[in-house]
Formats: C-alpha cells, structure tokens, sequence
C-alpha cells in the first residue's frame, strides 16, 4: 500500500478518463489521493444526537495517509452557509487505482459513487434532511435529534431500508457499480464550495490518531463518530462500544420505535441532577 508519485498521479488520472467522465470529480472534488489497495468496509454505528438546530450530518469515510487507511468519524456540523447541502466525498476504482474524490458543500446534492453512507446518504441524493427557507428542517426517521431542543422536524419512514446494508465503501469495479443521475450531472455544474476549516481539522486530527488506522483497529475504529467535530479525538473511546441494535445505528434493523429524544437527552453530560457528585461537591464548598 503506497501513494503514488505525482507523475504516476497525473498518469492514473489520465487512464482513468472515460471513467471520470461518466463519473466527474467537479472542480472543489478534484481526485487528491491515489491508493493501490481498496478501502475497508464501512463500519456501523451509532449517530450522536444533533447538538444544535443548524448542523448537518456530515457521514463517516476513510482517508488516507502515512501508508494507511484510517478512519474519519461522522460528525455534525455548521455548514459554510444557510441553504447548501453536503455532498460526501468517496472512493473510485479505475485504471488500476482507488482515487479519492473530495466531497463539497452545494444547492444539491451530487454525485457520491453511489455508496450507502447511511443517515440518510442512501446512495443517490440525501433524506436526512430538507431546508426550509432559512431554517434547516430534519426527517427524524433517520436523523438522531432531540425534538425537545430543536422544533423543525418531520417524518418520512419510506427512506428508512431494513435490508441487509451494503457496507462496501467505493465505486468502480469489485464496488459499488452506480453512475452518476441527470440530477447529479445537473449538480455537479453548480457553484460548490470545499469543505470548512471545523471539517479539515477533523479529518487531521483523525490522521494523528493511530487508533483511527485500520491497520490497528481491523476496521473498528475507536471513534466511529462525535457531536462536533473533532470532539474527544484525542480519547481512544468512542462510539464502537455501542449496542448495534441501537435505534439510531445504521444497519441495524429499526422498526421499533426510537427511544424517547427527552430520556437520550438526560444521559448527556450537561444535564446533571441536584444529586450528581460534582453538584453535591460544589454546594459543599459553598
């Protein structure tokens, strides 16, 4: 497993021509990385509660660097403004290379190689989610929110798949064999924009955690997702030791309803009691 030079880069890209045709990296998903060896599988896990009305969800994929393959948790975030949609990045296989082609921020979603990323990234457009007007409006079906905290909300169960998840994490041949739709064409001519910095910097810190590489963690990475991101990507616990069977892992199968959002937002760590030691602790200095 190696990068290429960036000869044999401008070459790989040059065989790969009549694929990138029919499935275009536009110009803010340009193709960065070139790996010999296929990505792993896309794990399962949970999605964290939305931490706040605005975020997005933005799905968990692996990267590449340091001659491995290494895990970028999922994560809600602020996108770069009111009215785009995320447009996940993936990987494609052609003249001989996996290539990673970035994802973007847009009107519409576009082109993602036709993988199930889950959370709505179904393969083909997003169900996550819908904006309207200046608000961003969830489909909670599918979108782990605490309707309690944030009001714009509906349900669409028909996006929901209880099938067994296509887990593969690439496009191309031994892949994923989907192209890209006349919508996704149209989309992919529209203005785009690059990732946030609050995005690269997750996608870096992931790069520094060794327990993030496949190689050390078999496809089971530590972190599988955070609330924000880059939170507690210096911890080597995270999101892994979920149940699978958990409403809001995507995989599993989810026809019971979701437990109460009220009762998932009480287990979260600012919503402490009179009784928590730390509150008994502060009365007592008082």
């Amino acid at each position: 497993m190696r990068l290429h030079t960036v000869r044999n880069l401008l070459a790989a890209t040059f065989a790969m021509a009549s694929f990138l045709i029919v499935a275009p990296a536009v110009s803010s998903a340009g193709v960065f990385v070139s790996v010999s060896i296929a990505p792993p599988v896309l794990p399962v896990y949970v999605q964290p509660v939305c931490p706040a009305p605005g975020f997005l969800w933005t799905p968990g994929y692996w990267g590449y660097g340091a001659a491995d393959y290494y895990w970028v948790p999922g994560t809600w975030v602020r996108p770069p403004r009111v009215g785009v949609l995320w447009t996940p990045g993936y990987w494609g296989f052609g003249g001989g290379a996996y290539l990673w082609h970035a994802g973007y921020w847009g009107p519409h979603v576009g082109f993602y190689g036709g993988v199930n990323y889950g959370f709505g990234y179904g393969g083909v457009g997003f169900a996550g989610g819908r904006w309207v007007g200046g608000a961003f409006s969830y489909n909670t079906a599918v979108a782990h929110v605490n309707t309690t905290v944030i009001h714009n909300t509906y349900v669409n169960r028909t996006v929901i798949n209880n099938t067994t998840v296509n887990r593969t994490s690439f496009n191309g041949t031994g892949g994923v064999m989907a192209r890209p739709t006349p919508s996704e064409m149209t989309a992919s001519r529209e203005e785009h924009v690059a990732a946030t910095p609050m995005q690269a910097s997750h996608e870096h810190a992931a790069s520094m955690n060794r327990s993030q590489f496949a190689s050390v963690n078999h496809g089971r990475p530590s972190m599988m997702a955070t609330a924000r991101p880059g939170a507690g990507m210096n911890r080597n616990a995270g999101m892994a030791n979920r149940p699978m069977n958990h409403p809001y892992a995507e995989g599993a199968q989810r026809n019971a309803a979701p437990r109460s959002e009220a009762r998932q937002q009480n287990r979260a760590p600012m919503n402490r009691g009179e009784g928590h030691p730390e509150n008994r602790e502060r009365e007592e200095r008082r």
